[in-house]
């Protein structure tokens, strides 16, 4: 039976696809910068024997692994490469080697998942009928986003797959457990840039001056309002300023104020709209008090939006891999996956796989430089990718 093989072979590349990811952890790299972790991806499909393959949007990578009558339909996993911007705090011994670089958000595991999966999937390719094509993605954690760029160059194409599927470590479920959303999953995000300029002078004398501190306060404060009051109540929205730039003295008023922030929500209509009010009310309130307001908020990723019927298909092979009790149906979330992108080409499933111990160890959340996770959760993961493709290669 395929899924007794695919399990076995999971235990049997287990070590190696341990030995892969403290490779790829301990050598992070940042967002459309991943040149070594290509080549290393790279080398690691030639050992598979996985030569039909070709780099896409500068450090991505696309390779087909074809069964018997490979022709018949076409099923794409994604994994993403890039690391984040943070100084790694574990001690282990396949921590960062790279000073302010960590695989803080699993895609060391995700890479690594994805490795041991294509050498399921080609040891056992006289097995299955179709073909699988695997995309290794750059620059997930950064705008516009890895995905958007890999479609532009073609990864979706020559075959265009008939489903696409991804997962995502997830630290609030044991490992072994699944977890599962169809339809609305994840937010859009947009980032929003805003530059208050104003007239600096001395903080004696704020009457002399256009105070762009003061006044970024009542925008920020304001923003807020405009969200939860001109927004739908029943339609999640989040508008957060994670940065502000201005002044560099006490007794200084400076000539501008930036702000950096981010705005999420569950609904592309009111993501358009919510767009409108923020320049408008930004520009309004600056004017007011006589400073000039620049606001700029480009398009990110797009919500993220389970296939129902894939995911549906997904849920119940779940069950069959890992048993019906560790399979549970996951809450929407405000963050955001540019694997939306690919959702919007073809039918996608993203799903998550615990990566905690018996919910007692490894319970860091993602993002957070003690992350990381217990390694036996890679099993479930390269074995469900495996299983969910080899499952959806029938029509």
């Amino acid at each position: 039976m395929i899924l007794d093989h695919i399990k076995s072979k999971a235990e049997e590349f287990f070590p190696d696809v341990q030995a892969i990811r403290h490779h790829i952890h301990s050598n992070p790299e940042l967002s459309f910068k991943e040149y070594n972790t290509s080549a290393f991806v790279s080398a690691k499909l030639d050992e598979i024997g996985i030569t039909n393959k070709k780099t896409v949007a500068g450090t991505g990578i696309v390779a087909l692994i074809e069964g018997k009558n490979p022709g018949k339909r076409c099923i794409a996993l994604r994994a993403d490469m890039d690391a984040l911007p943070l100084q790694e705090a574990n001690t282990t011994s396949y921590r960062s080697k790279n000073d302010g670089i960590m695989h803080a958000c699993g895609h060391d595991v995700h890479t690594s998942c994805l490795l041991g999966a294509a050498r399921i999937l080609y040891s056992l390719k006289d097995e299955w009928e179709g073909t699988i094509k695997l995309i290794f993605q750059p620059g997930e954690e950064k705008h516009p986003g890895g995905a958007s760029l890999m479609i532009a160059d073609g990864a979706l194409e020559n075959p265009k797959p008939d489903g696409i599927f991804a997962l995502h470590v997830y630290p609030h479920l044991p490992t072994g457990a699944t977890g599962f959303r169809a339809g609305q999953y994840m937010a859009s995000a947009d980032e929003v840039y805003i530059t208050i300029e104003g007239k600096g002078g001395h903080a004696a004398l704020p009457h002399q001056t256009v105070d762009p501190i003061s006044i970024s306060a009542l925008v920020i404060s304001g923003l807020q309002q405009v969200i939860s009051r001109k927004g739908n109540p029943l339609i999640p929205s989040v508008l957060t300023f994670g940065k502000i730039a201005g002044g560099f003295a006490t007794n200084v008023i400076p000539e501008k104020v930036e702000m950096l922030g981010t705005f999420r929500t569950m609904d592309e209509t009111w993501r358009y709209e919510a767009h409108k009010w923020i320049k408008e009310f930004t520009e309004q309130t600056c004017a007011a008090y006589g400073a000039k307001a620049i606001v700029e908020i480009p398009v990110g990723y797009p919500m993220l939006h389970n296939d129902p019927a894939l995911t549906q298909k997904a849920t119940t092979w779940a069950e069959a891999y890992v048993g019906k009790e560790n399979v549970h149906e996951l809450n929407m979330r405000m963050a955001a996956e540019d694997f939306s992108f690919y959702t919007l080409e073809v039918p996608g499933c993203f799903f998550r796989i615990g990566t905690n111990k018996d919910d007692k160890e490894f319970l860091a959340p993602v993002h957070n430089p003690h992350f990381d996770i217990n390694e036996e959760s890679m099993k479930t993961g390269m074995g469900m990718m495996a299983w969910c493709a080899i499952n959806a290669l029938q029509p």
